[in-house]
């Protein structure tokens, strides 16, 4: 339908990012998933009464509706063929007769009276139809202002049930719209509410194939098939569809809702204004629905969502419940979410010996069934040749000692987790019989997100099992071959217990930014990636931690008194060994008196025969004649074989820089002076800090933790390479006899005695 010439560009005036993308589609089925919607042509969004009034339902509420006109107009300006159907009309109206009423009847007071002061006045019940014929030529006037500052024309058009019914009126109707889309001009349609008859029951929205404009949810419902729509936005005060009356104790959003789902639905009472309550929309969605246009119901009244509302929905986020016609194979992510929840609490009622049990199986597994991961981890790799870089593709690869180490980790920590869940830290007598106890217990649901590395899977699945954590896992799709069969013998594992549902992969088209929303089924985010994923998901976070680092920029400081011997062996395995890694070396800091020495000399042979391309600090050019590449930035992660060379004057000109420049990720010191590395290690403010030792030890198998979810530079609750005691938090238990506050009082029969208690000695072998 559409030629990709007739895209033009979005305009600069705009604020919301948007992706220009080709818009060709036949019409004829609705999109099956959310993230088709960006591929909308033709829009309808309906603007319903309690988004377009202000909460007094006396005038308009200006500011959302100049964010719904700036995030139309810049659809409208991607090419696509936007139309509005909006109430407002009798609210406006409402506002101008009350101040025309109020202004006459003062001026007959004052008349009458011959006094300044006016007596209270009732305003008299205004009739709707009259306050509509008031207002519709003030708001569209008010359309008209918003949609020229974007350069944008509209265009009004009334209707009533007679406009649809009649052939004739419904062949002008269809081609005054056809005409005007094709002038790249906003219709906006409104029923004429000034010659409308009374409200009606909405008995024949029960039909299949009839619908009649009684309100303005069947009337955008009507006009979306009428014109083949690609997509209708019913934007309301709800944030979309909930199972049961929004603010009852058990009502939980829809986020997609099918045909045959009325009956799971409790409906409330219809909005604060306008004709129409929630289950007037979702018969209108359906029978759009059913004519092919995809239907999404969300909130455009809540101040943080409604000036972006409109672009994340077409953009494919999850935003309000969409209508589908097409069901998942497999459970939504909400359900999984579920059935982790309810798998973790059954995991942490488990004796820690068969939770042991569960892990040394799954290190069995992934040996007994090594040909089957590595054909499928050669699946992955064949697919991702030519389209991944190389430290990535490395990342991706399986091989038969990487399985037997992930084999040997596991081991190591069904061996560390006999003693974790329920682990006593502390116990007080409060009182004579009232004794305190603080015990480990697991966080809850875990979200782990990661890339490429499939290996991570076993690893992560071990901790959360361990550590009687609930796990949703969600891979890069360039390991979904991989990551499927490990999951896969994940929950051959776990069903020896029958609790296979404790972890769950997530495979569905969910965004990452869309899971890091279900703050009320995930508790924690371990993004385990570049450090570009990890930014993304601190930033879409919404009130959920994040555990993790978003840069590796590592640094070696390298003391006037280092070993000659000890240099060039730490900064080649820290630089060179694996450069891709979060604890590779990335600046190397050397003392001002080791310039133009033999020291010096050897570590600039050893990295050019290692092939690394150094970038100089601005001190370190200044030192040099001819200098390699001056550093753009003294912040930066490579990732690659290329290092930074900086030069300090001292050790604590070296913990300034780090400081300044560094990600409190790992930190070394190169020194056989005790006094100066023990004050680098005092003073050095990162999560790992070592002396004379590689960066590359930063890892949570080489500290004995048997693996790790990641490396956090958080300063709560986990810091540095986050094992099995990072997915612990505690609980307090008290246990009393018929204890009450009020026996403590001043006058109280009890007195508090606060006595520490010896701790259950904790299992070390």
């Amino acid at each position: 339908r559409v030629q990709p010439s007739a895209i033009r560009h979005v305009r600069s005036w705009s604020n919301i990012p948007f992706i220009t993308v080709p818009l060709s589609r036949t019409h004829g089925k609705s999109f099956a998933h959310r993230s088709e919607l960006k591929h909308a042509k033709r829009i309808v969004v309906k603007l319903g009464s309690a988004v377009v009034t202000r909460g007094d339902e006396c005038g308009l509420a200006l500011g959302r509706l100049a964010s719904i006109v700036e995030q139309v107009s810049v659809l409208q300006n991607q090419g696509r063929e936007m139309m509005l159907v909006t109430s407002g009309a009798v609210a406006f109206g409402k506002q101008r007769l009350r101040h025309e009423i109020l202004l006459s009847q003062s001026v007959r007071q004052a008349l009458h009276s011959g006094q300044n002061q006016l007596k209270e006045m009732a305003i008299p019940v205004l009739e709707a139809r009259a306050c509509a014929a008031a207002g519709q030529s003030g708001l569209m006037a008010l359309y008209e202002a918003m949609f020229t500052q974007y350069s944008i024309c509209a265009a009004q058009i009334l209707v009533t049930n007679l406009d649809f019914h009649d052939e004739q009126k419904r062949r002008n109707l269809n081609g005054t719209l056809h005409e005007l889309l094709r002038m790249n001009i906003v219709p906006i349609v409104n029923t004429n509410d000034a010659v409308v008859p009374p409200a009606e029951p909405n008995s024949d929205l029960q039909g299949v194939n009839v619908i009649s404009v009684k309100d303005n949810d069947s009337l955008a419902a009507r006009l979306a098939v009428e014109m083949k729509t690609d997509l209708l936005i019913v934007l309301s005060d709800v944030e979309g569809l909930f199972d049961n009356p929004p603010g009852s104790d058990d009502a939980k959003l829809i986020d997609i809702f099918y045909p045959g789902d009325q009956q799971s639905v409790t409906f409330g009472t219809k909005s604060r204004v306008g004709m129409g309550g929630m289950e007037a929309k979702v018969k209108a969605a359906l029978w759009a629905l059913q004519g092919g246009t995809s239907v999404v119901i969300a909130n455009g009244t809540h101040p943080k969502v409604s000036g972006h509302v409109i672009t994340d929905i077409v953009e494919g986020k999850k935003v309000g419940t969409f209508f589908s016609e097409v069901k998942p194979a497999g459970p939504t992510v909400e359900q999984q979410g579920e059935m982790a929840r309810s798998g973790g609490r059954m995991l942490a009622t488990l004796e820690p010996e068969q939770r042991a049990e569960i892990i040394h199986h799954l290190a069995d597994l992934l040996t007994d069934q090594r040909d089957e991961i590595l054909l499928a981890n050669k699946k992955d790799l064949e697919e991702a040749e030519g389209r991944l870089a190389a430290p990535l593709l490395k990342r991706l690869s399986l091989s038969t000692s990487k399985l037997n180490s992930l084999a040997i980790g596991l081991r190591q920590i069904a061996a560390s987790s006999q003693d974790s869940v329920g682990r006593v830290l502390r116990r007080t007598r409060i009182a004579k019989d009232l004794e305190l106890e603080q015990v480990t217990v697991p966080i809850g649901v875990l979200l782990v997100i990661f890339e490429s590395r499939p290996d991570c899977l076993p690893q992560v699945a071990a901790l959360a099992i361990a550590s009687g954590n609930g796990l949703l896992l969600k891979g890069g799709k360039e390991a979904s071959h991989s990551n499927r069969i490990l999951h896969l013998l994940t929950q051959e594992a776990l069903s020896i217990h029958g609790i296979k549902e404790a972890v769950q992969l997530v495979n569905t088209r969910e965004e990452v930014e869309d899971l890091c929303r279900l703050d009320k089924m995930i508790d924690l985010i371990i993004p385990r990636g570049s450090s570009q994923l990890v930014r993304n998901i601190q930033k879409a976070a919404k009130g959920i931690p994040v555990m993790g680092h978003s840069e590796g920029i590592c640094h070696m400081y390298v003391d006037s008194e280092a070993s000659v011997d000890k240099v060039t062996r730490l900064v080649r395995d820290s630089k060179c060994e694996y450069p891709a890694a979060c604890n590779a070396l990335e600046t190397l800091l050397i003392h001002r008196d080791l310039l133009r020495t033999p020291l010096f000399d050897q570590i600039i042979d050893m990295l050019r025969v290692e092939q690394v391309k150094i970038h100089a600090g601005p001190k370190f050019a200044s030192y040099l004649t001819f200098s390699p590449s001056e550093v753009k930035s003294l912040r930066t992660e490579y990732g690659d074989l290329e290092l930074c060379i900086e030069v300090v004057d001292s050790v604590q000109e070296a913990i300034d820089h780090i400081h300044k420049y560094g990600s409190s990720h790992t930190d070394v010191i190169v020194t056989e002076n005790e006094k100066t590395a023990e004050f680098f290690l005092q003073h050095v403010d990162s999560a790992c800090v070592f002396w004379n030792a590689s960066t590359r030890f930063s890892d949570g198998y080489r500290f004995g933790l048997g693996a790790e979810v990641g490396i956090s530079t958080s300063r709560i609750h986990a810091r540095g390479p986050v094992g099995l005691e990072g997915l612990l938090t505690t609980k307090w238990l008290l246990r009393g006899q018929d204890h009450v506050v009020s026996d403590f009082s001043e006058h109280g029969s009890l007195k508090y005695l606060h006595e520490n208690l010896p701790v259950p000695q904790r299992n070390t072998n």
